[in-house]
Protein backbone atom coordinates (compact mmCIF):
# COMPACT_ATOMS: atom_id res chain seq x y z
CA UNK A 1 0.00 0.00 0.00
CA UNK A 2 1.20 3.52 -0.74
CA UNK A 3 3.00 5.80 1.67
CA UNK A 4 0.73 8.73 0.91
CA UNK A 5 1.89 10.99 3.74
CA UNK A 6 5.25 12.67 3.75
CA UNK A 7 6.95 11.43 6.89
CA UNK A 8 6.67 14.68 8.84
CA UNK A 9 2.96 15.07 8.10
CA UNK A 10 2.19 11.47 9.08
CA UNK A 11 3.99 11.79 12.40
CA UNK A 12 2.42 15.10 13.33
CA UNK A 13 -1.14 14.03 12.52
CA UNK A 14 -0.81 10.79 14.45
CA UNK A 15 0.68 12.60 17.44
CA UNK A 16 -2.07 15.22 17.39
CA UNK A 17 -4.80 12.57 17.19
CA UNK A 18 -3.36 10.67 20.14
CA UNK A 19 -3.04 13.80 22.27
CA UNK A 20 -6.51 15.12 21.47
CA UNK A 21 -8.32 11.84 21.93
CA UNK A 22 -6.36 10.99 25.04
CA UNK A 23 -7.18 14.36 26.56
CA UNK A 24 -10.85 14.50 25.68
CA UNK A 25 -12.00 10.88 25.58
CA UNK A 26 -15.61 10.38 24.53
CA UNK A 27 -18.67 11.36 26.49
CA UNK A 28 -22.03 10.19 25.22
CA UNK A 29 -25.10 12.26 25.91
CA UNK A 30 -27.93 9.84 26.57
CA UNK A 31 -30.50 11.81 24.57
CA UNK A 32 -28.34 13.38 21.85
CA UNK A 33 -27.62 11.79 18.46
CA UNK A 34 -24.32 9.94 18.43
CA UNK A 35 -21.47 11.54 16.50
CA UNK A 36 -20.16 9.01 13.98
CA UNK A 37 -17.28 9.41 11.56
CA UNK A 38 -16.74 6.98 8.67
CA UNK A 39 -13.69 6.81 6.44
CA UNK A 40 -15.49 6.14 3.14
CA UNK A 41 -19.01 6.39 1.77
CA UNK A 42 -19.47 2.62 1.53
CA UNK A 43 -19.41 2.54 5.34
CA UNK A 44 -20.81 5.99 6.05
CA UNK A 45 -23.93 5.50 3.97
CA UNK A 46 -24.71 2.18 5.65
CA UNK A 47 -24.29 3.82 9.06
CA UNK A 48 -26.57 6.70 8.09
CA UNK A 49 -29.24 4.34 6.74
CA UNK A 50 -29.19 2.26 9.90
CA UNK A 51 -29.00 5.10 12.40
CA UNK A 52 -31.58 7.49 10.99
CA UNK A 53 -31.96 10.46 13.34
CA UNK A 54 -30.14 8.60 16.13
CA UNK A 55 -26.72 9.55 14.81
CA UNK A 56 -25.01 12.27 12.83
CA UNK A 57 -22.77 10.49 10.35
CA UNK A 58 -19.92 12.33 8.63
CA UNK A 59 -17.68 10.76 5.98
CA UNK A 60 -14.06 11.80 5.59
CA UNK A 61 -13.71 10.90 1.89
CA UNK A 62 -16.36 12.32 -0.41
CA UNK A 63 -17.39 11.58 -4.01
CA UNK A 64 -14.50 11.01 -6.39
CA UNK A 65 -11.90 10.64 -3.62
CA UNK A 66 -9.51 7.71 -3.95
CA UNK A 67 -8.98 6.03 -0.54
CA UNK A 68 -5.79 4.32 -1.73
CA UNK A 69 -4.00 7.67 -1.94
CA UNK A 70 -5.97 9.81 0.51
CA UNK A 71 -4.16 12.41 2.63
CA UNK A 72 -5.59 13.12 6.08
CA UNK A 73 -6.34 16.77 6.89
CA UNK A 74 -6.58 18.90 10.00
CA UNK A 75 -10.38 18.75 9.76
CA UNK A 76 -10.13 14.94 9.84
CA UNK A 77 -8.23 15.23 13.12
CA UNK A 78 -11.00 17.38 14.61
CA UNK A 79 -13.72 15.06 13.34
CA UNK A 80 -12.08 11.98 14.85
CA UNK A 81 -11.50 13.84 18.11
CA UNK A 82 -15.16 14.79 18.41
CA UNK A 83 -16.62 11.43 17.36
CA UNK A 84 -18.35 8.94 19.62
CA UNK A 85 -17.62 6.24 17.05
CA UNK A 86 -15.18 5.95 14.13
CA UNK A 87 -15.81 3.36 11.41
CA UNK A 88 -13.47 2.33 8.62
CA UNK A 89 -13.19 -0.60 6.21
CA UNK A 90 -9.73 -1.88 7.04
CA UNK A 91 -8.50 -4.77 4.86
CA UNK A 92 -5.75 -2.37 3.80
CA UNK A 93 -8.10 0.01 1.97
CA UNK A 94 -7.31 3.24 3.81
CA UNK A 95 -3.55 2.64 3.84
CA UNK A 96 -1.78 4.97 6.31
CA UNK A 97 -5.05 6.50 7.54
CA UNK A 98 -6.12 2.99 8.53
CA UNK A 99 -2.88 2.57 10.46
CA UNK A 100 -3.53 5.81 12.34
CA UNK A 101 -7.10 4.79 13.19
CA UNK A 102 -6.02 1.33 14.33
CA UNK A 103 -3.60 2.90 16.81
CA UNK A 104 -6.46 4.96 18.25
CA UNK A 105 -8.66 1.95 18.94
CA UNK A 106 -7.57 1.71 22.58
CA UNK A 107 -8.47 5.35 23.23
CA UNK A 108 -11.82 5.78 21.49
CA UNK A 109 -14.42 3.65 19.75
CA UNK A 110 -12.76 2.76 16.45
CA UNK A 111 -13.99 -0.23 14.46
CA UNK A 112 -12.47 -1.69 11.29
CA UNK A 113 -15.74 -3.18 10.08
CA UNK A 114 -14.26 -5.05 7.13
CA UNK A 115 -11.49 -6.60 9.19
CA UNK A 116 -14.01 -7.78 11.77
CA UNK A 117 -16.95 -8.79 9.57
CA UNK A 118 -15.46 -10.23 6.37
CA UNK A 119 -14.40 -13.77 7.20
CA UNK A 120 -10.91 -14.79 6.15
CA UNK A 121 -12.37 -17.56 4.01
CA UNK A 122 -14.43 -14.99 2.08
CA UNK A 123 -11.55 -12.62 1.35
CA UNK A 124 -9.95 -12.41 -2.06
CA UNK A 125 -6.26 -11.72 -2.54
CA UNK A 126 -4.14 -10.20 -5.28
CA UNK A 127 -0.53 -10.65 -6.26
CA UNK A 128 1.76 -11.41 -3.35
CA UNK A 129 -1.19 -12.39 -1.15
CA UNK A 130 -2.36 -8.80 -0.62
CA UNK A 131 -5.94 -8.77 0.63
CA UNK A 132 -8.46 -7.27 -1.77
CA UNK A 133 -10.37 -4.66 0.27
CA UNK A 134 -13.24 -4.11 -2.20
CA UNK A 135 -15.67 -6.45 -0.43
CA UNK A 136 -18.59 -4.00 -0.81
CA UNK A 137 -18.85 -5.07 -4.45
CA UNK A 138 -20.70 -8.17 -3.21
CA UNK A 139 -23.94 -6.98 -1.51
CA UNK A 140 -24.51 -10.35 0.16
CA UNK A 141 -21.02 -10.19 1.69
CA UNK A 142 -21.56 -6.55 2.65
CA UNK A 143 -24.57 -7.61 4.73
CA UNK A 144 -22.16 -8.93 7.36
CA UNK A 145 -20.40 -5.56 7.40
CA UNK A 146 -23.75 -3.78 7.80
CA UNK A 147 -24.49 -6.05 10.76
CA UNK A 148 -21.15 -5.09 12.37
CA UNK A 149 -21.90 -1.41 11.77
CA UNK A 150 -25.28 -1.92 13.44
CA UNK A 151 -23.66 -3.49 16.50
CA UNK A 152 -21.23 -0.60 16.82
CA UNK A 153 -24.01 1.97 16.43
CA UNK A 154 -26.13 0.28 19.09
CA UNK A 155 -23.33 0.88 21.58
CA UNK A 156 -23.40 4.66 21.12
CA UNK A 157 -26.96 5.50 20.06
CA UNK A 158 -29.44 6.94 22.58
CA UNK A 159 -31.38 4.24 24.42
CA UNK A 160 -34.67 5.71 23.22
CA UNK A 161 -33.69 4.77 19.65
CA UNK A 162 -33.53 1.03 20.31
CA UNK A 163 -36.89 -0.03 18.84
CA UNK A 164 -36.70 2.16 15.73
CA UNK A 165 -33.09 1.17 15.26
CA UNK A 166 -33.92 -2.54 15.22
CA UNK A 167 -36.60 -1.93 12.60
CA UNK A 168 -34.21 0.01 10.38
CA UNK A 169 -31.55 -2.68 10.65
CA UNK A 170 -34.02 -5.40 9.63
CA UNK A 171 -35.38 -3.34 6.74
CA UNK A 172 -31.92 -2.51 5.42
CA UNK A 173 -30.80 -6.12 5.57
CA UNK A 174 -33.89 -7.12 3.58
CA UNK A 175 -33.07 -4.41 1.05
CA UNK A 176 -29.55 -5.80 0.58
CA UNK A 177 -30.99 -9.28 0.03
CA UNK A 178 -33.19 -7.91 -2.77
CA UNK A 179 -30.28 -5.89 -4.16
CA UNK A 180 -28.18 -9.05 -4.40
CA UNK A 181 -30.98 -11.01 -6.09
CA UNK A 182 -31.71 -8.20 -8.57
CA UNK A 183 -28.01 -7.81 -9.41
CA UNK A 184 -27.68 -11.56 -9.99
CA UNK A 185 -30.69 -11.54 -12.35
CA UNK A 186 -29.35 -8.50 -14.18
CA UNK A 187 -25.88 -10.00 -14.64
CA UNK A 188 -27.39 -13.30 -15.80
CA UNK A 189 -28.84 -11.46 -18.83
CA UNK A 190 -25.34 -10.91 -20.30
CA UNK A 191 -24.51 -13.39 -23.10
CA UNK A 192 -21.90 -16.01 -22.20
CA UNK A 193 -19.46 -14.75 -24.83
CA UNK A 194 -19.47 -11.22 -23.39
CA UNK A 195 -19.14 -11.96 -19.68
CA UNK A 196 -15.79 -10.17 -19.28
CA UNK A 197 -15.59 -6.97 -17.23
CA UNK A 198 -12.58 -4.83 -18.22
CA UNK A 199 -11.94 -1.92 -15.84
CA UNK A 200 -9.22 0.54 -14.96
CA UNK A 201 -8.11 -1.14 -11.72
CA UNK A 202 -8.71 -4.41 -9.95
CA UNK A 203 -11.72 -3.40 -7.83
CA UNK A 204 -14.40 -5.75 -9.16
CA UNK A 205 -13.18 -9.25 -8.28
CA UNK A 206 -15.81 -9.65 -5.53
CA UNK A 207 -18.45 -8.52 -8.00
CA UNK A 208 -17.15 -10.99 -10.56
CA UNK A 209 -17.07 -13.87 -8.10
CA UNK A 210 -20.61 -13.14 -6.91
CA UNK A 211 -22.13 -12.83 -10.38
CA UNK A 212 -20.00 -15.11 -12.56
CA UNK A 213 -18.03 -12.53 -14.54
CA UNK A 214 -14.41 -12.72 -15.62
CA UNK A 215 -12.73 -9.53 -14.39
CA UNK A 216 -9.72 -7.83 -15.99
CA UNK A 217 -8.30 -4.88 -14.05
CA UNK A 218 -5.50 -3.00 -15.78
CA UNK A 219 -4.00 -1.67 -12.56
CA UNK A 220 -3.59 -3.66 -9.36
CA UNK A 221 -5.67 -3.59 -6.19
CA UNK A 222 -4.26 -0.16 -5.35
CA UNK A 223 -4.61 2.65 -7.84
CA UNK A 224 -1.02 3.71 -7.17
CA UNK A 225 0.26 0.80 -9.25
CA UNK A 226 0.18 1.83 -12.91
CA UNK A 227 -0.62 -0.44 -15.84
CA UNK A 228 2.37 -1.30 -18.00
CA UNK A 229 2.53 -1.27 -21.80
CA UNK A 230 2.48 -5.05 -21.62
CA UNK A 231 -0.77 -4.95 -19.61
CA UNK A 232 -2.35 -2.70 -22.23
CA UNK A 233 -1.24 -4.95 -25.09
CA UNK A 234 -2.40 -8.14 -23.39
CA UNK A 235 -5.79 -6.64 -22.60
CA UNK A 236 -6.19 -5.38 -26.16
CA UNK A 237 -5.34 -8.86 -27.47
CA UNK A 238 -7.96 -10.40 -25.20
CA UNK A 239 -10.65 -7.92 -26.30
CA UNK A 240 -9.88 -8.37 -29.99
CA UNK A 241 -9.69 -12.16 -29.86
CA UNK A 242 -12.90 -12.64 -27.88
CA UNK A 243 -14.93 -9.78 -29.31
CA UNK A 244 -15.63 -8.14 -25.96
CA UNK A 245 -18.06 -5.30 -26.72
CA UNK A 246 -17.16 -2.70 -24.06
CA UNK A 247 -14.67 -1.53 -21.45
CA UNK A 248 -15.29 0.73 -18.46
CA UNK A 249 -13.72 3.72 -16.74
CA UNK A 250 -13.95 4.42 -13.01
CA UNK A 251 -14.93 7.66 -11.31
CA UNK A 252 -11.73 7.93 -9.23
CA UNK A 253 -9.21 7.02 -11.97
CA UNK A 254 -7.91 8.97 -14.93
CA UNK A 255 -9.42 7.37 -18.07
CA UNK A 256 -6.21 7.57 -20.10
CA UNK A 257 -5.25 3.90 -19.53
CA UNK A 258 -8.62 2.64 -20.72
CA UNK A 259 -8.35 4.96 -23.72
CA UNK A 260 -4.92 3.46 -24.45
CA UNK A 261 -6.54 0.03 -24.53
CA UNK A 262 -9.19 1.24 -26.96
CA UNK A 263 -6.49 2.65 -29.26
CA UNK A 264 -4.59 -0.65 -29.10
CA UNK A 265 -7.77 -2.56 -29.96
CA UNK A 266 -8.29 -0.32 -33.01
CA UNK A 267 -4.70 -1.04 -34.05
CA UNK A 268 -5.75 -4.69 -34.16
CA UNK A 269 -8.44 -3.93 -36.73
CA UNK A 270 -11.52 -3.89 -34.50
CA UNK A 271 -13.19 -1.59 -31.99
CA UNK A 272 -14.41 -1.68 -28.40
CA UNK A 273 -16.98 0.72 -26.96
CA UNK A 274 -16.64 2.75 -23.80
CA UNK A 275 -19.35 1.12 -21.72
CA UNK A 276 -19.69 3.94 -19.22
CA UNK A 277 -18.37 5.09 -15.86
CA UNK A 278 -18.44 2.77 -12.85
CA UNK A 279 -18.15 3.62 -9.18
CA UNK A 280 -15.56 1.51 -7.39
CA UNK A 281 -13.73 3.22 -4.51
CA UNK A 282 -16.08 6.18 -4.11
CA UNK A 283 -19.69 7.18 -4.71
CA UNK A 284 -21.25 9.55 -7.18
CA UNK A 285 -22.44 13.04 -6.26
CA UNK A 286 -24.24 13.62 -2.98
CA UNK A 287 -28.00 13.82 -3.32
CA UNK A 288 -28.13 11.30 -6.18
CA UNK A 289 -28.83 7.56 -6.06
CA UNK A 290 -25.23 6.93 -7.10
CA UNK A 291 -24.18 8.82 -3.97
CA UNK A 292 -25.32 5.85 -1.86
CA UNK A 293 -24.25 2.25 -1.46
CA UNK A 294 -27.40 0.72 -2.93
CA UNK A 295 -27.38 3.21 -5.80
CA UNK A 296 -23.73 2.52 -6.53
CA UNK A 297 -24.41 -1.19 -7.00
CA UNK A 298 -27.58 -0.59 -9.03
CA UNK A 299 -25.78 1.86 -11.31
CA UNK A 300 -22.79 -0.45 -11.82
CA UNK A 301 -24.92 -3.51 -12.53
CA UNK A 302 -27.22 -1.70 -14.96
CA UNK A 303 -24.30 -0.03 -16.75
CA UNK A 304 -22.31 -3.25 -17.12
CA UNK A 305 -25.27 -5.36 -18.23
CA UNK A 306 -26.44 -2.84 -20.83
CA UNK A 307 -22.98 -2.33 -22.33
CA UNK A 308 -22.24 -6.07 -22.53
CA UNK A 309 -25.47 -7.00 -24.27
CA UNK A 310 -27.80 -7.69 -21.35
CA UNK A 311 -30.50 -5.63 -19.68
CA UNK A 312 -31.49 -4.63 -16.12
CA UNK A 313 -33.96 -7.05 -14.54
CA UNK A 314 -37.37 -5.80 -13.33
CA UNK A 315 -37.05 -4.07 -10.00
CA UNK A 316 -38.38 -5.83 -6.90
CA UNK A 317 -40.69 -3.82 -4.66
CA UNK A 318 -38.10 -2.87 -2.05
CA UNK A 319 -35.63 -1.58 -4.65
CA UNK A 320 -38.35 0.28 -6.57
CA UNK A 321 -39.47 1.97 -3.35
CA UNK A 322 -35.88 2.84 -2.50
CA UNK A 323 -35.22 4.36 -5.96
CA UNK A 324 -38.42 6.40 -5.68
CA UNK A 325 -36.51 8.68 -3.29
CA UNK A 326 -34.85 10.09 -6.42
CA UNK A 327 -37.60 10.54 -9.03
CA UNK A 328 -35.16 12.16 -11.47
CA UNK A 329 -32.42 9.53 -11.13
CA UNK A 330 -31.54 6.25 -12.80
CA UNK A 331 -34.04 6.41 -15.65
CA UNK A 332 -32.19 3.60 -17.46
CA UNK A 333 -32.93 1.12 -14.69
CA UNK A 334 -36.69 1.27 -15.12
CA UNK A 335 -39.45 1.46 -12.56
Amino acid sequence: MPNFFIRRTSTSILALLLVLVGASGTSLAQDAPARVVASVGMVGDVAAELAGSCAQVDTLMGPGVDPHSYRATASDVRAVQDADLVLYVGLGLEARLGEVLARLASRTRVVAVGDEAVAVADRLTGEGGTVDPHAWMDPNLWRSVAARVATALAEVAPAACAEAFEQRVAAYDALLVELDAWTAATMASIPASARVLVTAHDAFEYFGRAYDLEVVGLQGLSTVAEASLGDVRATADLIAERGIPAVFVESTINPRTIESVRVAVRDRGTDVALGGELFSDAFGSAGTPEGTYVGMIVHNAATVATALGGAPAPLPTALADWLARWPEGMESVGR
